[in-house]
């Protein structure tokens, strides 16, 4: 009866922000920031007016949906053939300052959290890798911030979460192969299975999905109305196709949405479309749930190495890999360190957690490591959407002095 009640109250929510959001806007009040306010508001926490588990069925579908999107829409949206032009910013962030931030991650976690296992350590790291570029939408959608730095932040955004998830699982599976005592090899062929295969049926799903989109289309055979309707129907038949042939669904998603978005330029315009819409509430949802029902939960597990770690999440352990990334790449400081600033932590940050959780069956045993995420989470989505306009505003001045 709970969940019916849960369902009326996100209905309300999402009711209520539609009619002012336009005006919360424009004192830099976002969506995230909202749905996840809203959340606490109604959780236990607050006016404790339901309580939901996190292990729930309902919170288990709406994250492995919400997470199959995120990872189609954020590798469709990546324009392989602009990319080509200007790779070299988002190269040195992915493949240099990411595993930096990954290890810089790990180690200062062994400092502050000397008790807590290696595996443990890197998978906190890699769960607050990830940045969400949607946290600081007036960075990444203002014209007044030159469009290459857009773009870097864009395309970091997009491909991170895709390139941290296949380490994810992976230590994630040794975790678990630690606790059912398994033999080495066979966590490893599970894993290596699980990317080998869904790869390859992500990547057949998305370009065979495109090409038939684009011959209906070239034939007029397609109404209009459905068109933004293809890529959920694409992202989960990648999803479920993958796990048919022992690959895993999140990694086919990514596959998939890379290949469907380079297909054409209509195929991504209709997966745009489709993300800014059915996609951005699925989102907003998430962050609902988990300032409803993540939060309540972690929340005791807060202590001063959770509050200084959260801290240095969103700081120096981003923040110092991202500028020793760019030395050498003709940026300007103050560049280096507006790009470094916004990385903020958001939705792949909470999916990943809550699969996690999922995966082990709770948080038992590893309180500390969700009270890290909770709060590091917490802290972007109003310290980055609070700073998202007032420093693309500042920055645009200071780069447009003669």
């Amino acid at each position: 009866m709970e969940e019916h009640i849960i369902i009326l109250v996100i209905a309300l929510v999402i009711l209520s922000y539609g009619y002012i959001s336009n005006f919360l806007a424009r004192y830099d009040i976002s969506g995230p920031m909202v749905f996840t306010g809203l959340g606490l508001l109604f959780s236990p926490l607050g006016l404790h007016f339901a309580e939901l588990n996190i292990d729930a069925n309902m919170v288990t579908v709406l994250v492995e949906i919400a997470l199959v999107l995120v990872l189609f829409s954020d590798a469709a949206l990546l324009d392989l053939g602009l990319l080509k032009q200007s790779w070299k910013i988002p190269a040195r962030l992915l493949f240099i300052g990411l595993p930096i931030t990954v290890v810089a991650g790990t180690i200062a976690g062994k400092i502050i959290f000397p008790d807590m296992p290696f595996l443990d350590l890197l998978l906190l790291a890699l769960i607050l890798t990830p940045t969400d570029a949607a946290l600081g939408k007036a960075v990444v959608s203002d014209p007044i911030v030159p469009k290459t730095v857009r773009s870097t932040i864009n395309v970091e955004s997009g491909l991170n979460d895709g390139i941290i998830f296949p380490i994810l699982i992976t230590v994630v599976a040794a975790i678990s192969a630690g606790i059912n005592h398994e033999p080495q090899g066979n966590w490893m062929i599970y894993v290596a299975k699980q990317i080998v295969f869904g790869g390859l049926a992500g990547a057949a799903i998305g370009y065979l999905g495109a090409r038939a989109q684009l011959l209906c289309l070239k034939k007029e055979w397609m109404v209009e109305t459905y068109r933004n309707l293809v890529p959920i129907a694409l992202a989960i038949l990648a999803y479920y196709s993958a796990e048919v042939v022992s690959g895993n669904g999140f990694i086919a998603a990514f596959f998939a949405g890379l290949y469907a978005g380079n297909t054409s330029e209509s195929v991504r315009d209709h997966i745009e479309d489709f993300a800014e819409s059915e996609g951005e509430l699925l989102v907003l949802i998430s962050f609902f749930v988990f300032g409803f029902a993540f939060v309540p939960v972690t929340w005791d597990y807060i202590s001063a190495p959770v509050i200084v770690y959260a801290l240095l999440s969103l700081t120096v352990l981003r923040m110092l890999p991202v500028i020793l990334c760019l030395l050498g790449s003709k940026l300007d400081f103050s560049t280096m360190s507006f790009i470094a600033w916004f990385g903020p932590r958001g939705i792949a940050s909470i999916l990943y957690a809550l699969l996690v959780a999922h995966e082990f069956g709770s948080i038992q045993g590893y309180e500390q490591l969700f009270a890290v995420v909770t709060l590091t989470v917490l802290m972007s989505i109003f310290a980055h959407g609070f700073s998202a306009q007032p420093l693309a505003n500042l920055y645009s001045k200071h780069i447009q002095k003669p």
